[in-house]
């Protein structure tokens, strides 16, 4: 798969946000890793250092309500977004993403729509 998108970079987003969504109510799970290496079946790992070849980091995020969001980002370029809002509507998007700035700018959209949250 081709790199458009540095993952770790895009991993820094998250902790960066991660203080004010839990400051904010949220429940962020810990930042998970794809080793496109490892064989398949492969293995979600919470520790970078045991992905040899990262292609893809994920992150849950949820509030005491019970609304979810799930965010995946593959280095190729791309993010797959599942959303279940406090109103019960059912998201899911797989928008084009070309670098961890717009990754943190969607992700923050995100978080925003399904929770009203903004990280600060």
């Amino acid at each position: 798969m081709e790199r458009v998108v540095d993952l770790d970079r895009a991993a820094a987003e998250i902790t960066e946000r991660r203080r004010g969504w839990e400051r904010a109510g949220l429940i962020v799970e810990a930042v998970t890793w794809r080793d496109e290496a490892a064989s398949w079946p492969q293995v979600l790992e919470t520790e970078r250092g045991r992905v040899q070849d990262p292609d893809s980091i994920g992150v849950l995020i949820s509030d005491p309500n019970e609304a979810e969001l799930g965010v995946v980002l593959f280095r190729g370029g791309w993010a797959d977004v599942d959303a279940l809002t406090l109103a019960g509507d059912v998201v899911a998007e797989a928008p084009t993403v070309d670098s961890p700035m717009r990754f943190g700018v969607l992700r923050d959209h995100c978080v925003i729509r399904t929770f009203g949250v903004q990280a600060t």
